[in-house]
């Protein structure tokens, strides 16, 4: 099953673990738990410390518990964990074995102070980037509590149960059979839902804080690029995101990072996070902004962010990086049908459409390179672009047109999504005749651009009418000692490696008032 590389790196991997390590699968006579049974035995092979039987009882099969030896096995995969996967079943054997998991002593004291049962289940799909994280972060609560249980069940593998489920969008977590919450989420996103004093404790512990230099609002290529020429300089920099990394934790494919041939978002966000940490930054994860009050031009009043747990963050200069988020079609049937066919992610979604009928929303890259990746699961792809031509690249044109399975409409504005209790196609309008019509298909992915994430900016930063904030030539805003980089700005070309700059020249930007104004807090 493991080719001889990988086992290499497996069984490096594992003479780290430090106590006895029980596999028990679940297992029938079909091909996928032939397959589960020679990954068991290839991971089994290579770590004395590792036992297996196939003794299960559960009764999804194929499936398998991990646990201490003699214990019970809390953290359970149903399906085989390879793809994106891989990861979370060698964390997890790490973790069971007595490896310390990389995580602040603080929010392990949270999970095991955690008292009640909690049964999480997380349904995925393999080609899924943002499941892992989920699937790991669950995993690990259910390792470090006796009341807690995970199992990750991969959809493709158990469709009844995604059917019956009513499921069409990964990740999907249910808590003690009942729906919690859908998409990427971290842990201290997860925490702050199941541990309901979290939020007034983190708003305490944020506003005891003391005063920054510079305050960047937003982790993602702008904001990171921003704390470190801030913190180069040697001035009290601090980040508050919503989440680190922001919208390149939903690109896949990279390609055009000058100096790096090709990554994918997740790992640039590593990268990311681990060259930001080599600085005294001071990152304040899963907190959101809800309002920026200006201080004074002299320096003499501080600025203040404030955050939706209550809590306010004092700083003399603050750089707004917020980033961008899916455009919406805003039509009826969307909103309802959200996660019941209406999706923004090929990648993580399109496993579960395989051999039906989608629509993709919008001709340009996104939505052209879109329709390339799912024509290659799903049974057929309409692709609608309301104007008269596709604005993708020319070589992804003509890889679209060559596809025997796709259908290209130019000049259709949707205008409605149907559906009863999920999608089941949508309406559109000839921009040219005016003729209505209806498509009947399974699922929709909305690819039509971006929204700046600017909403708690209204009435105190100039603002476009499509709600970037206004920057000079200096990343300066309509508020002095307030700057802004990135998506969320008027500057033109929403790439990584722009936001990357104009987040650098916010720093210094925000340096250069800084020295004019005020000496660095101390």
């Amino acid at each position: 099953m493991l080719d001889a590389n990988i086992k290499t790196q497996l069984k490096a991997y594992l003479e780290r673990v430090t106590q006895p390590i029980e596999i028990v699968a679940s297992l029938d006579e079909g091909p996928k738990s032939q397959e589960m049974r020679e990954l068991l035995r290839d991971v089994a092979e290579q770590s004395q410390l590792i036992s297996l039987t196939e003794d299960g009882t559960d009764a999804r099969k194929p499936s398998f518990s991990v646990g201490p030896k003699g214990g019970e096995g809390r953290v359970r995969f149903a399906g085989l964990p390879m793809g994106h996967e891989f990861t979370s079943l060698i964390l997890a054997l790490l973790q069971a074995g007595g490896y310390p998991p990389k995580v602040e002593a603080d929010v392990i004291e949270q999970i095991r102070n955690l008292n009640a049962e909690l049964n999480f289940e997380t349904y995925i799909s393999l080609s899924c980037h943002n499941c892992p994280d989920v699937v790991q972060a669950l995993n690990l609560m259910a390792v470090l509590n006796p009341k807690i249980r995970h199992t990750m069940i991969d959809g493709a593998l158990f469709q009844k149960e995604v059917e019956d489920r009513k499921i069409m969008a990964v990740p999907t977590v249910y808590l003690n059979g009942e729906e919690f919450d859908q998409g990427r989420v971290e842990l201290g996103q997860i925490l702050a839902k199941v541990d309901t004093g979290a939020a007034a404790r983190d708003a305490k512990k944020l506003s005891a804080k003391d005063p920054f230099d510079v305050l960047i609002v937003g982790g993602g290529p702008a904001g990171a690029a921003a704390a470190i020429y801030a913190a180069r300089k040697g001035i009290r920099t601090g980040i508050v995101a919503e989440r680190f990394g922001g919208q390149v934790m939903d690109t896949m494919a990279i390609e055009n990072f000058i100096s790096v041939k090709e990554t994918e978002g997740p790992k640039l966000v590593m990268a990311l996070e681990e060259h930001v940490k080599q600085y005294e930054v001071d990152i304040m994860n899963l907190q959101r902004a809800a309002k920026v009050v200006p201080g004074s031009e002299d320096g003499s009043v501080l600025a203040e962010v404030q955050l939706e747990n209550g809590a306010a963050l004092k700083a003399k200069t603050v750089i707004v990086a917020t980033g961008a988020r899916w455009r919406e079609m805003n039509v009826p049937g969307e909103q309802q049908f959200r996660g019941k066919g209406v999706a923004y992610c090929p990648h993580c979604d399109g496993p579960l459409f395989k051999g039906k009928r989608v629509a993709v929303i919008g001709g340009g890259n996104s939505g052209v390179e879109a329709a390339i990746d799912l024509a290659g699961i799903v049974g057929h792809v309409t692709l609608l672009e309301f104007a008269d031509d596709l604005r993708a690249d020319a070589v992804l044109q003509r890889k679209l047109y060559s596809l025997p399975n796709v259908t290209v409409i130019k000049s259709a504005q949707t205008t409605e999504v149907t559906g009863t209790d999920k999608v089941n196609g949508l309406v559109y309008k000839d921009r040219k005749t005016d003729e209505v019509h209806r498509l009947e298909l399974e699922g929709i992915f909305v690819q039509i651009g971006l929204l700046p994430n600017t909403d708690f900016l209204k009435g105190t930063l100039e603002l476009t009418r499509f709600g970037e904030v206004i920057v000079d030539a200096k990343a300066q805003t309509s508020v002095p000692g307030v700057f802004a980089a990135g998506d969320c700005t008027t500057v033109p070309y929403k790439q990584i490696i722009i936001a990357m700059g104009e987040g650098s020249k916010a720093a210094l930007s925000a340096f250069d008032h800084l020295i004019r104004t005020s000496a660095p807090a101390v």
